[in-house]
C-alpha cells in the first residue's frame, strides 16, 4: 500500500479553515508587483525563494518546474508567462536558476532504470525510441545551470508574441543561502523606455 499524505492534509484542512487560518492569505488573482517568476520544483525553494526575493502572497505568479526552464517557446511555462502577460498585466519576468540542480546532468539513463522497476515496459521505452522521441534528452535537463538559464531567457525575449515592454531578468539562487546572482538584467526595458 502506498503512502499517502491525503489523509492528513485533509484533516490538517478542516482545522485551518475552522481556525480562519486562510484570512491572512486572502489577496486578489491580480500579482501586485506585477510579476512572474519561473523557478525550479526543488523543495529547497518552495519557502526560500519568496523570502529571499521578498515575495508575499499575492505579489507574482510563479511558475515552477524541473529545472526552472523554458524547454520550447509554445510549451505550457511559455504560455504561462504570457497569459500573465495579458491577463494579469505583468511587466517583468524573472527565470531563477539554482545551484546544485538536479536536472543539471540528470543521469537519464538511471530515471529510465527506474521506470521499468516501477512497471513502464521496455517495450513501451522501445516504442517511443522508434517513433523518434529521444527520451533520453527529453529527460536529460542540461549540462550548465549558467548556459540552461541564459539560453531560457533568450527563448523568452525572442519570442514573437512578448510585448517589446517587459523585463526579462535571470538569476541563480543558492538553495542553502537564498543568495541571489544576477546574470542578466532586463531592466534596459524600461530604461528605453523613459528616454523616448
Amino acid at each position: 500500500m502506498l503512502n499517502s499524505n491525503l489523509k492528513n492534509i485533509l484533516n490538517f484542512n478542516q482545522d485551518f479553515l475552522k481556525n480562519k487560518e486562510y484570512k491572512k492569505f486572502v489577496t486578489t488573482k491580480q500579482p501586485e508587483r506585477k510579476m512572474v517568476i519561473v523557478s525550479c520544483m526543488d523543495t529547497r525553494l518552495t519557502e526560500l525563494l519568496p523570502q529571499a526575493m521578498s515575495i508575499k502572497n499575492g505579489d507574482a505568479k510563479i511558475i515552477k518546474n524541473a529545472g526552472g526552464v523554458i524547454v520550447h517557446p509554445f510549451g505550457s511555462a511559455m504560455r504561462s508567462i504570457l497569459v500573465s502577460i495579458y491577463e494579469f498585466d505583468v511587466n517583468e519576468v524573472y527565470i531563477v536558476a539554482h545551484k546544485e540542480c538536479g536536472m543539471c546532468n540528470l543521469d537519464t539513463a538511471d530515471i529510465i532504470g527506474k521506470m521499468i522497476k516501477k512497471g513502464i515496459a521496455k517495450e513501451t521505452i522501445k516504442i517511443l525510441r522508434s517513433s523518434g522521441i529521444d527520451v533520453e534528452k527529453w529527460l536529460h535537463g542540461f549540462s550548465c545551470v549558467e548556459e540552461s538559464l541564459k539560453k531560457s531567457i533568450s527563448i523568452v525575449r525572442e519570442h514573437p508574441l512578448l510585448p517589446s515592454k517587459v523585463a526579462v531578468h535571470g538569476l541563480i539562487i543558492d538553495p542553502k543561502t537564498g543568495e541571489l546572482e544576477l546574470v542578466e538584467d532586463g531592466s534596459y526595458v524600461f530604461e528605453t523606455e523613459e528616454i523616448k
